[in-house]
C-alpha cells in the first residue's frame, strides 16, 4: 500500500492495468468537476453533473453536464443534459439505462458562495444511452448524498448516506436502506445497513453490494471507517468482511475479477482546517468465497 500524496488536479483519469500493476494517465474530463455521479454501461463511462467552482468566487456550483468517456480511444463526447443539476449522488446501470439517484444541489445557483447549503435530493433521473434521452422517475423517499448504491436482482438500493446538507460538517449519516424497482416506480424500506456513514464506495458481486469506508463527524469527534460490510438483498441481511488497512472517505471502488479494490480517498474526516488528508494508496480485498 503506497503511502500519502496532495490531491491531484481536477478532472485527471487514470487508468489502472490490474495485470501490469501501473497506473496510466489518460484525456481528463473536458470540464473538471468533482463530486461527480459515474456508470458504466457497454465499454463506455458515462459520467454526470458534480460541482465545479462559480464563476468568480468560492463554493460548490451543481451542474447538469453529462458526457461519455471511450476508454478505447481515450476520448470524450457531450451527452444531454441532466434535467436537475446536482453532485454527490448515484449513478447505477440497470437494464440498459442509468439511473442518476439523489444527491446535493443549491436552492439559489445563482449566489453560490462558500457558505451556501447544498440540501439533499430525492431526485431519481432515468438515461437512456441508446437514445440519448432522460425522463423522471419516482423521487426516492429519504433525499440523500455521498451515498452507495447498487444493483442486484432486478432492483436497485440506496445505501446509508449524508441528509441535510452536503458538507459533513453540517449534515447527519444515515443507515437507511431503499430498494427501487425500475419495473415498477416504487421504493421499498429494507435492513438498515450496521454502521451509519457516508462518502462510502461500493462494488456487486455475487448477489452482494460492498459498502466500504466513508466518514463521520460531530462537534466531539471527527474519524474516517476502514470498516467493509455487505448487503444480501436476497435474505436482507448484512456481514461484516476484514476491514481495510487505512480509513478513508470519499474513494473510489472496483471489482475485478474476484477482487475488490479501494482506491485514494481521505484519511480524516472533512473540513480540518490546513490539513491535507489525501491518500494515494491503493489495496485490494480477495472476496471469501461463500
Amino acid at each position: 500500500m503506497a503511502g500519502l500524496q496532495r490531491a491531484g488536479p481536477l478532472g485527471a483519469v487514470d487508468e489502472y492495468d490490474a495485470g501490469a500493476d501501473r497506473w496510466t494517465a489518460k484525456r481528463p474530463m473536458p470540464v473538471p468537476a468533482h463530486h461527480v455521479m459515474t456508470a458504466a454501461y457497454k465499454d463506455r463511462i458515462y459520467v454526470f453533473g458534480g460541482f465545479v467552482r462559480p464563476p468568480g468566487g468560492e463554493g460548490w456550483l451543481p451542474i447538469d453536464n453529462a458526457w461519455e468517456y471511450d476508454p478505447r480511444t481515450d476520448s470524450w463526447k457531450a451527452l444531454a443534459p441532466m434535467p436537475t443539476r446536482r453532485g454527490a449522488g448515484t449513478a447505477v446501470e440497470f437494464d440498459g439505462r442509468i439511473y442518476v439517484i439523489g444527491g446535493a444541489n443549491a436552492p439559489d445557483a445563482a449566489k453560490v458562495s462558500a457558505e451556501s447549503v447544498l440540501m439533499s435530493v430525492g431526485t431519481v433521473e432515468e438515461y437512456d444511452p441508446m437514445q440519448n434521452r432522460w425522463r423522471s422517475r419516482k423521487t426516492m423517499p429519504t433525499p440523500r448524498n455521498h451515498f452507495t448504491a447498487g444493483a442486484v436482482g432486478g432492483k436497485i438500493y440506496a445505501i446509508g448516506g449524508r441528509i441535510g446538507d452536503a458538507k459533513i460538517t453540517r449534515s447527519s449519516n444515515t443507515d437507511v436502506v431503499e430498494e427501487y424497482d425500475p419495473a415498477t416506480d416504487e421504493w421499498n424500506l429494507r435492513a438498515r445497513m450496521p454502521t451509519a456513514r457516508s462518502g462510502t464506495a461500493g462494488a456487486v458481486y455475487e448477489g452482494r453490494i460492498f459498502v466500504l469506508g466513508g466518514e463521520y463527524q460531530t462537534d466531539q469527534v471527527m474519524m474516517a471507517f476502514r470498516a467493509c460490510e455487505a448487503y444480501r438483498p436476497t435474505t436482507d441481511r448484512w456481514e461484516e468482511l476484514p476491514h481495510m488497512q487505512a480509513p478513508r472517505h470519499g474513494l473510489a471502488a472496483a471489482l475485478l475479477g474476484t477482487r475488490l479494490h479501494a482506491l485514494g480517498g481521505d484519511f480524516q474526516s472533512a473540513g480540518v482546517p490546513g490539513v491535507e488528508a489525501h491518500l494515494a494508496s491503493h489495496e485490494a480485498l480477495e472476496i471469501p468465497k461463500q
